[in-house]
C-alpha cells in the first residue's frame, strides 16, 4: 500500500499547480492531506473520485483555514473524525481511517510561530495527541501516523540548526517529544531507510529558500513497531512544487 502525505497549503491552489496530474501518474493507494483550507469540499471531490478515491474530509470550522482529509482507493472499515477534543476538532486537526491491517491517522499539528499563545496550544496538542494514540494502540497496535508535525527532530533535519535552536519547530521540548514518540515504539520511517542530510519537506517562501534547499523536515510517516517488517520504502519528493511543502511517501507490504 502506497501512502502519500502532503500539506497542500490550500487544496484548490495545489490542484491548479498540477496535483491531480501527478496523482494520476503516481497512483498512491491512500493520500493524507493537511491544510486543505476548504469548507465546501464538494467542489473538488469529483476530481478525486474520478481517480478512484473514496474521500473523507474534515475541514476546520474557520473558513480558509487548516483542515485534513484522507483519500483512499481501499474503502476503510471505519473513519473517525477528530480526537474528541473540541479545541482541536474545531480546527480540523485529525482524521483516522481503519483498514484490515492497520489504522491510518492523518494529522496537522498546530504551528507555534505566531507567538507564545499558539506555542502553548501546540505543546498541549502534542501531549493530548500522544495520549490519544497510546489509548488507540491498545486496541489497534498497527498504526501509521502521517502528517505535518511542525517539528524537526534532529539537527540533520533542518538546514541551520544553530541559528534555529530557539525557533518554534526546533525547540528542545518539541524535539524531545519526537524522541519520546520514537522511544515508545514508533518508527520515523524515512530515517529507517535514509540517514542522509539535506532531505527536507518544507521551505520558507522567502529568500529563495527552496532553490537553495534551505529547508526543514517537518512532515512524517511514523509507524508503530509491529509494522516494522511491513515497511517496504519511504521517499520525499522535493521536486514537486504544488505547495511550500512537498509530498512524502511510505510503502507498506502485506502478505
Amino acid at each position: 500500500m502506497k501512502i502519500i502525505s502532503y500539506n497542500v497549503n490550500g487544496i484548490r491552489a495545489a490542484i491548479k499547480k498540477g496535483l491531480l496530474e501527478w496523482l494520476k501518474n503516481h497512483q498512491p493507494d491512500a493520500i493524507c492531506l493537511q491544510e486543505i483550507k476548504l469548507s465546501e469540499t464538494e467542489v473538488v471531490e469529483d476530481d478525486f473520485k474520478a481517480l478512484g478515491y473514496h474521500c473523507y474530509w474534515y475541514p476546520a470550522q474557520k473558513r480558509g483555514y487548516s483542515g485534513v482529509a484522507i483519500l483512499t482507493k481501499v474503502k476503510p472499515n471505519h473513519v473517525q473524525y477528530g480526537m474528541g477534543i473540541k479545541e482541536y476538532d474545531f480546527e480540523g486537526r485529525m482524521i483516522r481511517a481503519d483498514f484490515d491491517n492497520f489504522s491510518l491517522v492523518c494529522t496537522y499539528f498546530p504551528s507555534g510561530t505566531s507567538g507564545d499563545e499558539r506555542q502553548g496550544i501546540k505543546m498541549k496538542f502534542v501531549e493530548d495527541f500522544f495520549v490519544y494514540i497510546e489509548k488507540l494502540r491498545k486496541t489497534i497496535p498497527n498504526l501509521v501516523l502521517s502528517g505535518d508535525v511542525n517539528i524537526c527532530h534532529q539537527e540533520i533535519d533542518i538546514h541551520n540548526p544553530k541559528a534555529n535552536a530557539k525557533s518554534s519547530g526546533f525547540l528542545p521540548e518539541e524535539r524531545a517529544w519526537v524522541g519520546r514518540l520514537i522511544d515508545e515504539g514508533y518508527i520515523d520511517t524515512f530515517r529507517f531507510f535514509n540517514k542522509s542530510p539535506h532531505n527536507y519537506t518544507w521551505w520558507s517562501l522567502r529568500f529563495g529558500a527552496r532553490a537553495k534547499n534551505l529547508g526543514w523536515r517537518i512532515d512524517y510517516h511514523f509507524a508503530s513497531k509491529p509494522l516494522e517488517l511491513n515497511l517496504k520504502s519511504a521517499a520525499i519528493y522535493p521536486e514537486l512544487h504544488f505547495s511550500d511543502h512537498c509530498p512524502i511517501e511510505l510503502c507498506l507490504e502485506f502478505a
